[in-house]
């Protein structure tokens, strides 16, 4: 049986029994990751828990449609356009701690404690970065800093090359200096066709 059939018949059959009272989720996705590196010969290291989150209502509602019937193929197609987009983001993540940890590397000690706990924040929204970036207010909610000293702390931050400002005054928004990822939704028809959207 093809790698991607097997872990997806695996998970799809798991999930159906449901036996736990919980954990049935966590163990489901456990055993597919499991499968693939089974069939693979080596680990395998996906995104699949972040992917399916991602999904979620797109999620629950094949898998109750193939609750009800022995023919498993739109669950097979769905599942096969998670693991691909489960795969994209793990490569995007990747990615992301390693710039993050370049642009990190080359701030060290120059940073005060504000600044650190504001980047951290931001960081801590991973690849796609920190929606509509950070604005002056949510800086000073995030660190407790005064509107005088967040101004300073961001200004710095722009000139050491951790932040770019976008935007004047008001309006103005702080995005992390690095190359932010968003993954797009993947699906696979029932032809086996890719598509991205």
């Amino acid at each position: 049986m093809p790698a991607l059939t097997r872990a997806g018949a695996v998970h799809l059959y798991f999930e159906s029994i449901h036996p736990f009272e919980d954990g049935n989720g966590r163990i489901g996705r456990a055993l597919a990751e499991k499968s693939l590196a089974q069939s693979l010969g080596r680990p395998s290291l996906i995104a699949l828990a972040a992917t399916i989150l991602a999904r979620r209502a797109r999620y629950y509602a094949v898998l109750e449609a193939e609750n009800k019937s022995n023919e498993i193929t739109e669950w097979l197609a769905w599942f096969a356009g998670t693991i691909l987009e489960a795969q994209r983001r793990t490569l995007a993540l990747i990615e992301f701690l390693i710039d993050k940890t370049k642009l990190l590397d080359r701030i060290r000690g120059q940073l005060s404690d504000r600044q650190e706990k504001a980047l951290l924040r931001m960081f801590k929204e991973g690849p796609e970065g920190f929606k509509g970036g950070m604005s002056a207010g949510e800086y000073r909610t995030i660190t407790g800093a005064s509107p005088a000293t967040t101004t300073r702390d961001l200004a710095d931050l722009g000139e050491k090359g951790a932040l770019i400002r976008e935007g004047e005054r008001r309006h103005a928004r702080y995005k992390l200096n690095v190359p932010l990822r968003h993954v797009p939704h993947i699906s696979v028809n029932e032809r086996g066709e890719i598509i991205e959207g």
